[in-house]
């Protein structure tokens, strides 16, 4: 951050009094800018055993699969927000929706929050921001193409809830992959 959103003058890093971390500050109207992690809801949509699956249509990750999911929009409940990217990216109706996993991923300021859910119909098909959606069985799911870690995991773990019939809620930090560190 470079200016106030507020007045537009320049801010300065420092540590507001009463806090104790360094923020951006506008010495000009004292206003303190915080930045939070965003929160990403989405969704393991279920359909007959199978899991649905889009492949990406947009950076990053162009071409790979993901499960649906995106950042919450203000005025959402995090049950809409997974609802909502399941519709925008696989035109996929879904119901029952449960919570599954709570994701940090404090490298890249991320918060996932996936939750279970049933598909209304077997009628989906590819939103705007996905090149194509199917339907999975786990001997079927393209694990050397996912677009994202926090995928993986969370698929990682619901095969193996299923094979035990427990779904806890999974509450994980997701630490930088070593290659990337550079």
């Amino acid at each position: 951050m470079i200016y106030c959103s507020n007045c537009g003058e320049r801010v300065i890093e420092k540590v507001p009094a009463g806090d104790n971390r360094t923020r951006h500050v506008c010495d000009a109207c004292q206003t303190v800018h915080y930045q939070n992690p965003k929160i990403v809801a989405g969704c393991l949509p279920v359909w007959d055993n199978r899991i649905l699956l889009c492949r990406r249509a947009i950076e990053p990750r162009y071409g790979l699969w993901t499960l649906p999911a995106g950042f919450m929009e203000n005025g959402e409940s995090t049950e809409q927000a997974a609802a909502r990217e399941t519709w925008e990216e696989a035109c996929g109706k879904v119901t029952d929706l449960a919570l599954y996993g709570v994701f940090s991923i404090p490298h890249i300021n991320q918060v996932y929050m996936m939750f279970r859910a049933q598909l209304e119909s077997e009628d989906y098909r590819p939103g705007d921001e996905s090149l194509e959606v199917r339907l999975h069985e786990e001997h079927e799911i393209p694990w050397h193409e996912l677009a994202f870690p926090v995928v993986r995991l969370t698929l990682e773990r619901y095969y193996k809830d299923i094979r035990s019939g427990h779904f806890p809620v999974h509450v994980e930090n997701i630490a930088q992959h070593p290659a990337r560190t550079k």
